[in-house]
């Protein structure tokens, strides 16, 4: 089964690019995606732009109308992903509990739906 673990935190918590604690924070990322490619649990993941990047994109009476910026206005934002296919459910968590965002922000786990 595949599971999206997806990342949430305040742009405010956790190391900041340019700090003393940024690379180790990133090797960490690093670290985990490379345990999970030699378990065989890796599908894909990356970091998203910042939500200042952001383009919501809807269709009402056949107008395509963009409003810059996010869809909902929340304090935490998604940054990032990780698909990952694992057997159950607590493997899945045991996973996301080791992406490093987990220590100051939320990941969300959902089963995926696929299509054949």
């Amino acid at each position: 089964m595949q599971y999206m673990c997806l990342i949430y935190s305040t742009p405010e918590s956790g190391p900041a690019p340019g700090t003393p604690e940024f690379g180790p924070y990133i090797q960490r990322y690093q670290e985990f995606t490379k345990m999970l490619q030699e378990k065989g649990a890796f599908v894909s993941g990356d970091a998203l732009q910042p939500v200042t990047t952001a383009t919501t994109v809807t269709r009402e009476n056949g107008s395509i109308e963009t409003t810059d910026g996010p869809f909902a206005e929340t304090k935490e934002q998604l940054g990032g992903y990780y698909l990952i296919d694992c057997e159950t459910l607590d493997d899945a968590i045991e996973h996301a509990a080791q992406i490093p965002t987990a220590e100051h922000g939320r990941i969300e786990i959902r089963p995926v739906v696929t299509f054949d």
